[in-house]
């Protein structure tokens, strides 16, 4: 088996992480600090067309499918996942209009970002053309339209919410608001239960890759400061019980990966990958809560101070696993979905892995 993503992946891979690298990197703490990208940042991103992935051809996109849009989403999530949110302005609300059969020519216009909700991150409901509910967290301050996903139906709406501006610990650079839909007016109604199942499921690895990426670069540098840093004659990460909390750190996330590109795999291969997706989310959620604060008490002290990246990882990772129902959720959808299936699960490789 070839699990090595072909040369038109890696290319786009590494053009996604030299963006991260030289522009969202520099800019990770004032991003934070203004909760905004900044307008440089947002015409560099435009620029390289990281944004139109998953995007129909007819709309300007290239449609590469979900594989392109797990690898780019890691090389960006391992800089500064919430500038990562903000940069791509459809975002995960692309997919139920993808996968339902929607008509995307008002959302790609404009500049504004449109923003996802699902009845598992509140009491979202749809009745006949009028949609309400509330969610305390979203992460966004300011969208132009929002794509509500409940049960098996979708609407948009471009008017008749509010998101008001709060603190919020992780995903600063995306902006933190609690959004509250009153009776408001859709703008068009969609309804295909395969496609919701579908959109979900590439919702969910849509934030689960962005996860890998924060949970990679926790590994990696709380590794380089056990191999630096000297306690007792010799590094840190020499002591064999640091040594084996960082494989086992490693460990979980390479296993949360593959599970995300196995998933990846099967939703551009056409296969079902409901509990697929599911899993892989509930996976790295998983893995976040052994990565996240061991990368941090690895630095000791330190690492609670912005000085360090360690910091920021573990709040990055903790508010990705609350998107989408969170890891709860994703078990349960999981569970019912293999226990519902009467065909034995299947392994696929795909020739973009």
């Amino acid at each position: 088996m070839n699990l090595t993503p072909d040369e038109d992946l890696l290319l786009i891979a590494e053009t996604a992480r030299r963006f991260g690298e030289d522009m969202l990197a520099p800019r990770m703490r004032s991003a934070e600090a203004d909760r905004a990208v900044d307008s440089e940042t947002q015409r560099a991103f435009a620029e390289i067309g990281l944004a139109g992935l998953e995007l129909p051809e007819k709309e300007g996109g290239a449609e590469l499918g979900c594989v392109a849009r797990v690898l780019v989403n890691e090389e960006l999530g391992a800089t500064d996942a919430g500038a990562a949110l903000a940069l791509d302005r459809l975002g995960p609300a692309l997919y139920p209009l993808v996968e339902m059969g929607g008509d995307l020519s008002r959302l790609t216009e404009g500049g504004g970002r449109i923003l996802l909700v699902t009845d598992l991150d509140g009491p979202f409901q749809i009745h006949a053309d009028r949609v309400s509910g509330t969610s305390p967290w979203v992460p966004a301050s300011d969208v132009d339209a929002i794509v509500v996903l409940a049960m098996d139906q979708a609407a948009i709406i471009h008017e008749g919410f509010t998101i008001e501006p709060i603190r919020g610990a992780g995903l600063r650079a995306a902006g933190a608001g609690a959004l509250r839909i009153e009776d408001a007016q859709m703008s068009a109604h969609l309804s295909d239960p395969v496609g919701a199942s579908r959109a979900r499921a590439r919702a969910r690895l849509y934030v689960a890759s962005l996860l890998l990426g924060v949970l990679r670069a926790a590994c990696d540098y709380s590794r380089e400061y056990a191999k630096e840093r000297k306690a007792f004659g010799k590094p840190i990460g020499h002591h064999q019980a640091l040594a084996f909390l960082i494989t086992d750190m490693q460990m979980a996330l390479d296993g949360a990966r593959l599970l995300v590109h196995e998933a990846a795999w099967r939703l551009d291969a056409g296969h079902p990958a409901d509990a697929a997706a599911a899993s892989a989310f509930a996976e790295c959620i998983d893995a976040s809560r052994l990565i996240g604060p061991n990368g941090v008490q690895i630095l000791g002290g330190h690492g609670f101070m912005a000085d360090y990246p360690v910091e920021k990882h573990m709040r990055e990772a903790r508010a990705l696993g609350l998107l989408f129902g969170g890891f709860d959720a994703a078990v349960e959808e999981s569970g019912q979905q293999i226990c519902a299936s009467d065909a034995p699960l299947e392994i696929g490789i795909g020739k973009a892995l």
